[in-house]
């Protein structure tokens, strides 16, 4: 695979880091390209946004990976959302005009945030993706099931695929099955036994991060293939 590291306005004034990675033999390189968005407390250089756009990468996808302004910045805290969704359009425009007319489908994928961004987006028809990855939903706060965040999701008209660890906080297996059950579009759930929000499971499951991130890859690259047919 090729990594190449690149600069996206977001305004006239302000910019983010990406990383676009290609497959390495242009004959392996599928229709369907992939862009991905970190979590609220992490980057695009967290290991698993890595190992999952290098994943794609390798399955043939050209994948996008991408800071936020406040990210970029070296801030903690996170940019409002419609700085959040500026920036999630802007990079959007950016990866379809520089890869285009070479793709046939673009799917959003996010950890956290960034992928609750992205579907909010998507139920209001302002990302024009063809389907979203879920690298762990944050569903409601950590510990309080009193506010479950699902009302835009019924409002999606794309296919998804969730990925969700059975000891996340932030994210109750239950809830969020319910919560899927209700849904119009085609969906796909895969439970990460004794992962966390960012599918961290205890050492005596004897599995390493790399096993749980390999998975992750190979569910999504079917996945796409399976929902794209490229």
């Amino acid at each position: 695979m090729n990594n190449k590291r690149l600069t996206i306005p977001v305004t006239d004034t302000e910019s983010v880091s990406a990383v676009l990675t290609l497959p390495s033999k242009k004959s392996a390189v599928k229709k369907t390209g992939v862009i991905t968005a970190h979590g609220a407390g992490n980057d695009m250089n967290n290991p698993l946004i890595v190992a999952f756009t290098d994943g794609m990468a390798v399955n043939g996808y050209p994948a996008l990976r991408f800071n936020f302004p406040y990210r970029e910045q070296g801030r903690r805290t996170p940019d409002g959302g419609k700085k959040l969704e500026h920036t999630w359009a802007a990079v959007y425009r950016y990866f379809t005009e520089h890869l285009s007319p070479d793709l046939e489908h673009v799917a959003a994928a996010g950890k956290s945030m960034g992928g609750r961004v992205a579907s909010q987006m998507a139920a209001r028809h302002e990302l024009p993706v063809d389907g979203i990855i879920f690298l762990g939903y944050p569903l409601h706060p950590a510990g309080d099931h009193s506010r479950i965040k699902d009302a835009h999701l019924y409002q999606i008209t794309l296919p998804l695929l969730f990925f969700a660890g059975t000891r996340d906080r932030l994210c109750d297996p239950d809830i969020l099955k319910t919560v899927l059950s209700r849904l119009s579009v085609p969906w796909e759930l895969n439970m990460i036994e004794g992962g966390d929000h960012s599918f961290h499971i205890p050492k005596s499951a004897g599995l390493h991060e790399a096993d749980i991130f390999e998975r992750i890859v190979a569910i999504s690259a079917e996945w796409l293939k399976t929902t794209f047919a490229a």
